[in-house]
C-alpha cells in the first residue's frame, strides 16, 4: 500500500532568480496534523495554508496539488550528495509506494477517507526552479531524468495528513503516463500525438501539442 509521508506547504521566501521577481514558496516545509483539500478557485492552490505566488505559470484547477516520489527523491539525493527534504521540490505531497511517474493521466487517488485527486499534467521545470536548487544545468538534468511528479486535480475535497493510505482507484484505459506526456512535452516531440485525443488533459496542453505536431 502506498503512503502519505508529508503534506507540505510553502513558507514565503526571496527567489533566487533575482531581485525583480517576487517571493517564491517552492520549498515547502511538512504540516503537522490534517491539511484541508479543495478545489483552488482563485487561491491557487488546492491546499489550505499554501501560496502560489506565480499564478501565471502555476496554480487553478488542473494544478492544484503537485505530488512526487520519496523514491525519486531519493535517487536524486544520491546523485547530488546533499539532503532532500520531503517538499524541497515544491512537491505538497511526497508519496511513497506510488509509481507517480508511471500515473496515467486522469487516474484516480483516493488519500484517506475523504479526498479524492486526478492526475493531470506532469511538472515542467522552470527558472525558478533552477535557482533555488543552484545546481549546475538543472533543468537540463532534471528533463534527462524523466522523473517530474504529477500534478491533480482535486474531485473530492476533505482533509488528509501524513500517513495517510494512497490507493490507486481508477485508471483510464489508454496508456498515456506522466513520463509519456512528459517526454512528448520536452525531449521527444514525436510522442506529441499520443496527448492528442487524452481527454483528461487540460485543453491548453492538448492545443499546445496540436499547434507542435502540425508545425
Amino acid at each position: 500500500m502506498a503512503v502519505l509521508l508529508s503534506v507540505n506547504l510553502a513558507v514565503p521566501q526571496p527567489n533566487r532568480g533575482g531581485k525583480k521577481r517576487g517571493p517564491t514558496g517552492i520549498d515547502k516545509r511538512p504540516a503537522t496534523g490534517a491539511v484541508e483539500v479543495r478545489a483552488p478557485g482563485a487561491h491557487g492552490s488546492g491546499l489550505v495554508g499554501d501560496g502560489v505566488f506565480d499564478k501565471v505559470n502555476h496554480g487553478g484547477d488542473a494544478q492544484a496539488v503537485y505530488a512526487y516520489a520519496r523514491e525519486d527523491l531519493d535517487r536524486w539525493q544520491a546523485e547530488l550528495g546533499r539532503e532532500l527534504t520531503g517538499g524541497m521540490f515544491g512537491e505538497n505531497l511526497t508519496t511513497q509506494g506510488l509509481d507517480v511517474t508511471g500515473a496515467r493521466i486522469g487516474e484516480r487517488w483516493r488519500i484517506g477517507a475523504d479526498v479524492l485527486l486526478e492526475v493531470t499534467v506532469p511538472r515542467i521545470p522552470c527558472t525558478t526552479f533552477a535557482a533555488w536548487m543552484e545546481e549546475p544545468q538543472w533543468i537540463k538534468r532534471f528533463t534527462e531524468g524523466r522523473a517530474p511528479g504529477s500534478y491533480l486535480r482535486v474531485v473530492e475535497p476533505g482533509r488528509i495528513r501524513a500517513g495517510d493510505d494512497v490507493s490507486v482507484v481508477s485508471r483510464p484505459e489508454h496508456e498515456v503516463t506522466i513520463g509519456i506526456t512528459f517526454r512528448a512535452l520536452t525531449v521527444e516531440p514525436e510522442l506529441l500525438p499520443r496527448l492528442l485525443d487524452i481527454e483528461q488533459l487540460p485543453d491548453a496542453v492538448r492545443k499546445k501539442a496540436a499547434r507542435r505536431t502540425t508545425s
